[in-house]
């Protein structure tokens, strides 16, 4: 399989603290709950809950929608939150927004939770390919309509451990 870099290593990590930058100071150095969705963002959201001081509690939660390389329309639940979110802010900490469906039905669930504040924090953001009207509140790196891995990101479980993010060819 052949990939090619997109985003170093070195720009992940410089833009990752900025935002940690500007999350710490819409939440006011508030507790935020970070809600890692597994397994691909498991390396960002890392990087991110070093960078921010705020208190943070992180917390993990498991959908999923993929197999391979394409969406299987399917949102599949399989590890929920432990944490109670009610009246605290929370950040869902995904690796990357493609079509919207997995988020929304996230972002929908932790609603009827009634968190203080939800905002969604992402890596990337595909944006052309969005079948769901979904923002995020804090985007990294916005990214063409390529198939990629690393940095979290994997193809059928592989290529997680890449330290930047490449694309498939």
């Amino acid at each position: 399989m052949n990939i090619k870099e997109l985003i170093s290593e070195e720009k992940i990590k410089n833009r990752i603290k900025q935002v940690a930058e500007v999350i710490q100071k819409d939440f006011n150095n508030e507790e935020i709950i970070l809600i890692c969705v597994l397994k691909g963002a498991t390396f960002f959201s890392t990087e991110l809950a070093k960078d921010i001081t705020s208190p943070i509690i992180l917390d993990f939660i498991k959908v999923s929608s993929y197999k391979g390389s394409e969406s299987t329309g399917v949102i599949h639940f399989d590890l929920n939150i432990s944490e109670e979110i009610k009246d605290k802010n929370v950040l869902i900490v995904e690796d990357i927004i493609d079509t919207g469906r997995t988020l929304t039905y996230l972002k929908s669930y932790l609603e009827e939770k009634k968190p203080k504040t939800l905002k969604i924090c992402t890596l990337l953001d595909k944006k052309e390919r969005r079948e769901f009207n979904l923002e995020s509140d804090y985007v990294c790196f916005d990214i063409p309509d390529k198939f990629v891995v690393g940095y979290g990101l994997d193809y059928d479980e592989k290529y997680r451990n890449l330290p930047y993010i490449g694309y498939i060819e």
